[in-house]
């Protein structure tokens, strides 16, 4: 971008207690910036009684020249994480995108916790596989190569056992919020997951998902996990692909697309989406990503969708 032109920037603060504490720190690095503090704008009135779930929201505008955005991202995150709140920058013409698209990791993202690693426990190498899929996550594993290695150490699990964990694993904090919120206004959603298809399967039922593609689980006929994987390994590459393809079939254009997640395997598909979140994520994904979220549930991505809190479903 020419250093001369305006850049118009908005900074969202979610919190669940108080944003006002905020305030300061966000106006020192817009004045190292050298970008203008616009207004203020406050989602609710604090004083009001809330929900336990509910979050206070607030809004700086700015404006300004040849801004150095990735050091802004990088010292309101560091900010943030020393109090235990998210601060996220946003071009102020994303939270007035009609975003049209969504698509989501799984594990670690749409639910608390990674299913591989569950079965893991259950097949008994939990060790094992969380050493592979610590590592991954944080990119030193290609995932293919990953993701079989892990699958090969559940072989002889039964198939009883693994669909226990459809009622073992919740979901993650403000993803029912999120969904109901989002086909209320339209939106497509979709899972693109380096996990398994019977999980997604089941999400896809409970939050009423457009699209679904994970990875299937082989089973042989006495009903045994075989240690492989069928068909294609959903991997970040595939990820990104799928999100291509889902938006193509939907006639959405990819700026008018989110992609949420967690891990390396997540940052091809948030590098693509008009704006890529990283949720609850590992360092390497918040170091890249534009948007980051980190002390909040899925329902506070609505702030950044621009969706007024009147329009969230409860």
């Amino acid at each position: 971008m020419d250093s001369e032109e305006r850049q118009d920037f908005v900074v969202t603060v979610i919190d669940r207690t108080n944003v006002e504490r905020s305030f300061g720190a966000v106006a020192n690095v817009f004045k190292e910036q050298g970008l203008e503090l616009d207004i203020i704008s406050l989602s609710a009135d604090p004083t009001l009684p809330r929900r336990a779930d509910d979050y206070l929201c607030a809004r700086l505008y700015a404006y300004g020249r040849g801004a150095n955005e990735a050091m802004m991202r990088a010292d309101l995150r560091k900010f943030a994480d020393e109090i235990g709140t998210d601060i996220v920058v946003q071009h102020t013409e994303e939270q007035e995108r009609d975003w049209r698209l969504c698509v989501f990791d799984m594990d670690s993202t749409l639910i608390q916790g990674e299913v591989i690693d569950e079965l893991a426990k259950m097949a008994g190498v939990a060790d094992k596989v969380v050493a592979i899929t610590a590592s991954a996550m944080r990119g030193e594993i290609e995932f293919q190569e990953s993701f079989r290695r892990r699958v090969a150490l559940l072989a002889g699990l039964p198939k009883d056992r693994v669909h226990e964990l459809l009622e073992r694993i919740p979901l993650m904090d403000g993803a029912e919020r999120l969904f109901r919120a989002l086909k209320k206004r339209g939106c497509k959603t979709a899972i693109l997951s380096g996990g398994f298809t019977f999980f997604g399967s089941h999400l896809k039922e409970l939050l009423s998902v457009d699209h679904v593609y994970a990875n299937e689980l082989d089973m042989a006929d006495d009903g045994l996990v075989t240690g492989e994987v069928r068909g294609q390994i959903v991997d970040g590459a595939r990820k990104a692909e799928l999100l291509r393809e889902i938006a193509e079939s939907e006639g959405i254009p990819l700026e008018q697309t989110v992609a949420v997640g967690d891990g390396a395997n997540d940052l091809p598909m948030l590098a693509l989406a008009g704006m890529g979140v990283a949720f609850h994520a590992k360092p390497v994904v918040r170091a890249s990503a534009a948007c980051s979220m980190t002390h909040v549930g899925l329902d506070a991505l609505l702030y950044l969708l621009g969706v007024p809190e009147e329009e969230w479903v409860p």
